[in-house]
């Protein structure tokens, strides 16, 4: 998942909230160095992703850009199922997406002097273009694909797969469908055994 589900799947922990969102920037044993009680949220975004790559429904939809993106798919796939959490009427309306987007930003700003360099660069582009509120809508998914491949070392375009993730829609809502659900009881269990 991306990082609206990551924020998402925080449940209004601030320290779990701020460890969930720097964890791809903390490799190794390097999340020693973080308090623990940021530790326990890059534990939690390391549990949500093995979920996620093991889980049937996503594997489904990796075939989708598997053949075009290879080990990139999955990486799609997580934005993609960001779009649909967005647009998830059982999750949220269009109000409480953008009221969630807000308090999420203001929950991560006292963090910033220990966030990961990486992210500490990265952090006001995601609170001005509203990254979070913003995956509701094909142009903020757009965006999203063509970042990720900016930052991926082996991939020179997206239009492949926005025009891959228009044409399969459907069947990726629908695996999105068989999978949230069962992924948000299994983040919120392991939220509670991690929570300070």
């Amino acid at each position: 998942m991306n990082y609206l589900a990551h924020a998402y799947l925080s449940f209004g922990h601030p320290d779990i909230l701020a460890g969930n969102m720097i964890s791809d920037f903390v490799k190794g044993r390097k999340k020693d160095t973080f308090p623990i009680a940021i530790q326990k949220g890059i534990h939690l975004h390391r549990a949500i992703d093995r979920f996620t790559d093991e889980h049937a429904a996503v594997r489904d939809a990796k075939s989708v850009f598997r053949p075009d993106y290879r080990l990139y798919s999955g990486a799609f796939i997580d934005i993609a199922f960001d779009h649909f959490l967005a647009t998830d009427p059982e999750e949220f309306s269009d109000i409480t997406l953008k009221q969630f987007a807000v308090k999420t930003y203001d929950m991560l700003e006292p963090y910033k002097n220990v966030f990961p360099e990486n992210f500490v660069q990265m952090f006001p582009y995601m609170k001005s273009q509203d990254w979070l509120y913003n995956y509701q809508f094909p142009l903020g998914i757009e965006r999203s694909f063509a970042g990720l491949v900016r930052r991926a070392r082996y991939l020179t375009e997206s239009a492949t797969a926005f025009q891959l993730f228009r044409t399969h829609h459907e069947l990726l809502k629908s695996c999105y469908d068989r999978f949230f659900p069962e992924l948000k009881e299994f983040a919120y269990l392991t939220y509670l055994e991690e929570r300070p």
